[in-house]
């Protein structure tokens, strides 16, 4: 099944108002934020399942037979609605990704939306209700935000230069020889939130993001966005990371790349010595 432009523009008027109404959900209920710990290792707080499901319930209205997949289901297990009848559509949901930081009232985190069709986004939406940003893209199409085209550049690596890096090393036989090369080198960046560091690399703030911990909701909206930028999205090796079918994801870890064209190469040869 192939989408025309109209149809994936339909999709993503509808992810930006599901990602707008629950991120101003999210920042009405940072006030009293209320905390527990998912997983042994995960905080989440009552607004990440509330913010869910207000972007489920939207874009059911739209889109009833359409399935989801979101990091917020029962008992700390993921969420999965497999599409009904012929739809073939699966919505990838993180809705807030940053949890940790709005758990704490720091107002530094996202709503993240993708559409995925045959194992690869063809949507994707990252909004930021701190700043009021909206990161868009559709597959085949220009990354905007906020209505206006952006592309990720071809600034190099460099003193002045910033690289996104995951605050998820579980202990330091796990810490790579790479993190401290790249923070020597480049004025190293964690915001807390995989997607908006996707979304930054997208617009040119940073010339390229790794991530070791991701699942699939993290990263979804980022790659379509990332790639209808012009960065490179692989995993560390170099490869492809999709296609993902949502009906088998059981979320796995992704450990993921996104960077501009001149400094993805570098960053690939620092990963693998």
């Amino acid at each position: 099944m192939q989408f025309d432009q109209g149809e994936l523009s339909r999709m993503l008027e509808t992810a930006i108002v599901a990602a707008r109404l629950a991120g101003q959900r999210a920042v009405e209920e940072m006030s009293y934020v209320k905390i527990s710990i998912k997983n042994t290792n995960e905080l989440v707080t009552q607004a990440d399942g509330r913010c869910q499901q207000i972007i489920i319930d939207r874009i059911k209205e739209t889109y009833p037979d359409h399935g989801f997949l979101g990091e917020e289901g029962e008992a700390g297990n993921l969420f999965k609605q497999p599409p009904r009848g012929d739809s073939a559509i699966w919505w990838i949901i993180d809705p807030i990704d940053g949890t940790n930081n709005f758990a704490h009232k720091l107002p530094l985190f996202t709503v993240s939306i993708a559409a995925m069709h045959e194992g690869r986004p063809i949507v994707g939406v990252i909004f930021e209700p701190a700043t009021d940003y909206m990161y868009t893209a559709v597959k085949n199409g220009q990354a905007q935000l906020n209505g206006r085209h952006i592309t990720t550049g071809d600034a190099d690596i460099s003193q002045f230069a910033s690289v996104g890096l995951d605050s998820h090393f579980e202990s330091l036989d796990e810490f790579p020889a790479w993190v401290p090369e790249i923070m020597k080198l480049t004025r190293f960046r964690n915001l807390g939130t995989t997607a908006l560091q996707l979304a930054y690399v997208a617009q040119g703030g940073l010339v390229g993001t790794i991530i070791n911990t991701p699942k699939l909701w993290d990263l979804a909206a980022g790659a379509v966005i990332g790639e209808s930028a012009g960065a490179l999205f692989t995993d560390w090796k170099g490869n492809p990371i999709f296609p993902i079918d949502p009906a088998d994801y059981q979320a796995e870890r992704i450990r993921c790349l996104l960077a501009n064209p001149k400094v993805h190469p570098k960053l690939i040869q620092m990963l693998n010595p």
